[in-house]
């Protein structure tokens, strides 16, 4: 009798330049095919060394037909402001930006090719499964509708999740580093964290890039190689 090839959900969090490690993740690790869903969490660029070709990994897979759905992470909003805005351009660089630039061999956010300022700019704030809220940092319960504000989504490091309002889901996310034994703690919670800091590989309990499989809560990690 043929086995059936069942697909699975992965989401993955901040990568920030760390090409790598997110191609050994993808294809050493998780060994991802085009019938499973990638969801990722924002954070592709700036920090670490390789921004141009995290954004390359991202957007060929979507060219070659694999199920490909990023949300958009703060880095991406300030460099998306960056061209045109003099004081987001400087924040920018100050967060990191200095290495995306380098990355793509430019001086400033407008030279970055159109291509992947689209990529970026098409990238929705959120995501909702029939199951989980994605997100890049968190939601806003202090309204009465958490999806109106987005500066909350992109900036805060909020825990709080009141599933009533989101209608029974969890919600899961990246931007604050943590150790891999607080995002383990974190898979039996309604909030989870799985920002394991992969650009922070000097950090105790950092360093790792980490996948979640959705229907399995199962933990994979990559550690930096970049």
């Amino acid at each position: 009798m043929k086995r059936v090839h069942l697909s699975h959900r992965f989401v993955i969090p901040d990568i920030h330049g760390c090409a790598l490690t997110l191609d050994r993740l993808l294809r050493e690790v998780i060994h991802l095919k085009r019938r499973d869903e990638l969801y990722l969490l924002g954070d592709y660029i700036d920090r670490g060394p390789r921004s141009r070709e995290v954004l390359d990994i991202l957007m060929g897979l979507v060219m070659k037909g694999y199920r490909v759905y990023p949300v958009r992470g703060n880095h991406e909003e300030m460099f998306l402001n960056s061209c045109g805005d003099r004081d987001f351009f400087r924040m920018w660089l100050l967060n990191g930006g200095r290495a995306t630039l380098d990355s793509f061999g430019v001086e400033d956010a407008c030279e970055i090719p159109l291509p992947y300022r689209r990529f970026m700019a098409e990238m929705p704030y959120y995501r909702i499964l029939p199951d989980f809220v994605l997100v890049h940092a968190s939601l806003n319960f202090a309204i009465p509708s958490p999806f109106a504000d987005t500066e909350t989504m992109l900036w805060s490091r909020s825990l709080e999740v009141r599933k009533e309002m989101i209608e029974g889901r969890r919600v899961i996310g990246g931007h604050t580093p943590m150790s891999r034994t607080e995002i383990l703690r974190g898979l039996a919670t309604d909030r989870i964290v799985l920002d394991n800091g992969c650009v922070y590989p000097g950090r105790a309990g950092m360093g790792c890039l980490a996948a979640l499989e959705l229907d399995s809560m199962t933990l994979s990690f990559q550690e930096n190689i970049d």
